[in-house]
C-alpha cells in the first residue's frame, strides 16, 4: 500500500514535469539519484516490484517522505550503489 503511495505520487509530480519538457516513456518513471548531487535516472516501472528496489522506496520515504522537489522521485543512494543495482535488475 505504501509503494502504491508513493509510486501515485511520484508519478502525478512526474505528469507537471513532463509538461514542462521532461518527458518520460511510458511504463518508466523519472527518478533523482544520489546524497548530495542528484543525477536523473528514467527506469522501468517494472523495477518497483524488486525486493532491493523497494528498499530503496522504503529509503527514499524515510528521508524525503512523499514529497519529492526534483519533481520525481528521490532516492538517497550512491550513484555507484543505484547502477550497479539496476545493472543486475537489468539481467534478470
Amino acid at each position: 500500500m505504501v509503494i502504491r503511495q508513493m509510486l501515485r505520487r511520484s508519478l502525478s509530480s512526474e505528469r507537471r514535469s513532463a509538461s514542462s519538457g521532461l518527458d518520460v516513456p511510458k511504463g518508466h518513471l523519472a527518478s533523482y539519484i544520489g546524497e548530495n548531487a542528484k543525477k536523473r535516472f528514467v527506469i522501468p516501472v517494472s523495477y518497483l516490484n524488486h525486493p532491493m528496489f523497494q528498499k530503496l522506496l522504503f529509503q527514499a520515504e524515510e528521508e524525503f517522505g512523499f514529497h519529492h522537489p526534483m519533481g520525481g522521485l528521490t532516492i538517497p543512494w550512491s550513484h555507484d550503489l543505484f547502477v550497479d543495482l539496476i545493472s543486475g535488475l537489468s539481467r534478470t
